[in-house]
């Protein structure tokens, strides 16, 4: 009988699920968000187990993404909540927290060998990590830990602090502080941030638990320069604990893992010290529910695309949705299976002719957006590097803000900095690749904008209902 491995994360926030079978396959990945209709619902969900249980067979194994009894350690030592036990099967394997953000990203990997590199707000009790990681003989994968940072000292819980200091929503709106920094100047703060949070010898260690929060610091100083100081420590502080990384593994690879992974104005950095990079498309705790499954599994995943978790099926209309995108301007696509991770990537997603000076602010105006959020553009890859300035690396999950060169004559996916969170499309027969081609044949235009299918607090559209109710609400055709 073969066994599946069921990967569980959930406690914190942005639950989820994943099943591996025991040849390897992602049979199915989820969050719970998608199902509960909570935004970065840290409970998992009836209907999403349902969907995932869907997938095993008599033999189940169950893995959990962290050692709960450690964390409920740490944060009775720091006066907080014990974290919630909702909906854990009996017999369930727990692994360290960091280690499943290791998993997620190299058992996800082209690698054979490579460093991992884990930075994130916090695990049990480590907010950054490096790792060895390799396949041994028999296939089996094997980590060795080679350098850690631990709470308060937190990277992640900055950039938190500092999110919640402009008066955005922490833990959530991290990444609309990312696309403030470009409206800001890093200059008039860094040095004033530096001293007053950051230790002046010791890599990743700060003066100050961000726990606490900051909301009283420089009261008088402008947000867009308070986001650009952040990018700028944020930046900063990574480069020297990748560079470490590189000297401590001899490795030419690296693997990412970790919500601070999603800092795409970081990551496009990384050829400065890397040769190849591979970074987990879901690096953070819902990701981790993979990494669970893949400790248990051991082995390398069979990894082929995002496309893992409920399914609507159905064809996609081709020709419709490009007759509709002329006359409309815009649609919405919920088809197929919902994409795994933040990043609505053409089966759940809002897309839009990216030609029209307007596009940007009427997307903006659907979607409830601030102005300083980035768009992405989505790219048929034979043109990639015609309109973006592109490294070695994969840019098929919108991980990367990179320049724009020629892409600068559509407004709508450029940001204030001239770069774009680009997705490259390869000829995968992928939703999003069948309507580039089409559109590309009808307009000579091989880009659209493509962002989720969501307004913003809302978790992305997951089945027919809420592709539906999308419709009649927006008056946007979803196909």
């Amino acid at each position: 009988m073969k066994t599946n491995y069921f990967g569980i994360s959930q406690g914190f926030h942005d639950a989820g699920v994943a099943v591996v079978d025991n040849d390897g396959n992602i049979l199915y990945a989820g969050h719970s968000e998608r199902y509960s209709k909570i935004k970065n619902d840290s409970i998992l969900n009836e209907e999403l187990l349902d969907d995932a249980l869907s997938y095993c067979g008599n033999s189940v194994e169950y893995h959990y993404y962290e050692r709960r009894w450690l964390t409920n350690l740490r944060r009775l030592m720091v006066g907080q909540s014990l974290s919630s036990k909702h909906l854990l099967p009996r017999k369930t394997k727990s692994w360290n927290h960091h280690l499943s953000h290791a998993a997620a990203a190299f058992q996800t990997s082209p690698f054979e060998k490579s460093a991992v590199v884990v930075v994130d707000a916090i695990g049990e009790f480590e907010t950054i990590t490096i790792w060895k990681a390799q396949y041994n003989e028999t296939g089996k994968a094997q980590y060795k830990k080679v350098w850690s940072r631990y709470y308060p000292h937190s990277i992640g819980l900055f950039y938190s602090a500092m999110t919640d200091r402009v008066g955005l929503k922490p833990m959530e709106d991290e990444y609309i502080l990312m696309g403030m920094a470009a409206y800001g100047n890093p200059d008039i703060l860094k040095y004033k941030m530096t001293a007053d949070f950051l230790h002046s010898t010791d890599i990743g260690k700060f003066i100050y638990n961000f726990h606490k929060g900051c909301r009283d610091w420089k009261p008088e100083a402008k947000n867009e320069d308070i986001a650009a100081g952040t990018q700028f420590i944020t930046e900063s502080v990574l480069f020297h604990i990748h560079s470490l990384a590189r000297i401590l593994t001899e490795s030419e690879n690296v693997c990412l893992g970790g919500g601070v992974a999603l800092n795409c104005t970081f990551n496009s950095k990384l050829s400065k010290i890397w040769n190849n990079v591979w970074i987990c498309p879901n690096p953070g705790d819902c990701g981790s529910a993979l990494g669970a499954a893949a400790l248990g599994y051991r082995k390398k995943l069979k990894w082929n695309n995002t496309y893992l978790g409920h399914n609507i099926e159905g064809q996609l209309n081709v020709q419709a949705a490009i007759t509709s995108l002329l006359n409309d301007g815009m649609i919405g696509v919920a088809k197929g299976k919902a994409e795994w991770g933040p990043r609505a990537l053409g089966n759940r997603s809002l897309l839009a002719d990216p030609r029209p000076l307007n596009m940007k602010d009427r997307v903006n105006q659907i979607k409830q957006r601030q102005k300083y959020r980035p768009f992405a553009p989505a790219i048929l890859s034979e043109f990639a590097n015609e309109y973006f300035q592109l490294d070695n690396f994969d840019y098929s999950y919108m991980q990367y803000a990179v320049p724009a060169t020629k892409a600068i004559q559509y407004p709508s996916i450029c940001h204030v900095d001239n770069t774009s969170r680009v997705q490259v499309v390869k000829p995968d027969n992928s939703n999003v690749r069948v309507l580039l081609e089409e559109w590309y044949k009808t307009t000579g235009c091989p880009i659209l904008l493509n962002t989720s299918l969501n307004v913003k607090g809302q978790p992305i559209v997951n089945d027919k209902q809420d592709a539906k109710n999308w419709q009649e609400k927006h008056a946007i055709k979803v196909f």
